[in-house]
């Protein structure tokens, strides 16, 4: 196959880069935040579940203690194998008599921070969808005090006790997204040989 050369970003060039130059170059770079928030929706895309793919990062200074994603216990079917999910969504033919076997990508983490001795007090972790009330919970009892996510979750009459958390200081939450540009770098990234020179991407 016959990759064309394309410019990275428009006005790029491919001289080494002054001062607009470098700070063009810096604005492509994701924060912190945003690194470890695409780790996690890299994460979610392992996910089995067929109603919401979640991942999840557990992170303690920038350093990745555990990650997750949401689907059956380990070593049972997954629901995509098996073509449909127990709690029955108006887009799956099942009962809604069953309860979901899904484990929650927060709860995955901190399942493998668990089975290999790794502390997560002091943690903070970043998701894809923000915590249901039993896995902020979870996350509390396990000294996780910062929870980083990308989308809201309805929470109905239990987001008064989650508010009490927050009012009680046990956790800060915070909705975070990528920006525009950096969305579109990675997936770049994805989609191409990495690397590559930088003053270059490739297509398919």
């Amino acid at each position: 196959m016959t990759h064309d050369p394309l410019p990275l970003a428009p006005d790029l060039p491919s001289d080494p880069p002054g001062i607009p130059a470098a700070l063009e170059w810096e604005a492509q770079r994701p924060s912190w935040d945003e690194y470890f928030l695409m780790m996690a929706k890299l994460a979610a895309t392992r996910s089995t579940c067929l109603a919401f793919p979640v991942g999840a990062v557990i992170v303690k200074d920038r350093q990745v203690l555990a990650t997750g994603y949401n689907g059956p216990p380990s070593g049972s079917p997954h629901c995509t194998a098996q073509g449909y999910c127990y709690p029955g969504l108006s887009s799956c033919a099942a009962s809604s008599t069953l309860p979901s076997r899904a484990v929650h990508a927060e709860a995955n983490a901190i399942a493998q921070a668990a089975r290999h001795g790794i502390s997560t007090n002091g943690a903070r972790i970043y998701v894809t969808l923000e915590p249901c009330l039993s896995c902020l919970k979870l996350l509390i009892s396990a000294g996780i005090r910062e929870v980083l996510y990308e989308m809201t979750y309805t929470q109905g009459g239990k987001a008064q006790v989650r508010d009490g958390f927050l009012e009680l200081g046990l956790v800060k939450m915070e909705q975070i997204q990528l920006r525009p540009p950096i969305a579109q770098n990675s997936a770049h990234y994805l989609l191409n040989p990495t690397s590559v020179a930088r003053a270059t991407t490739f297509s398919v």
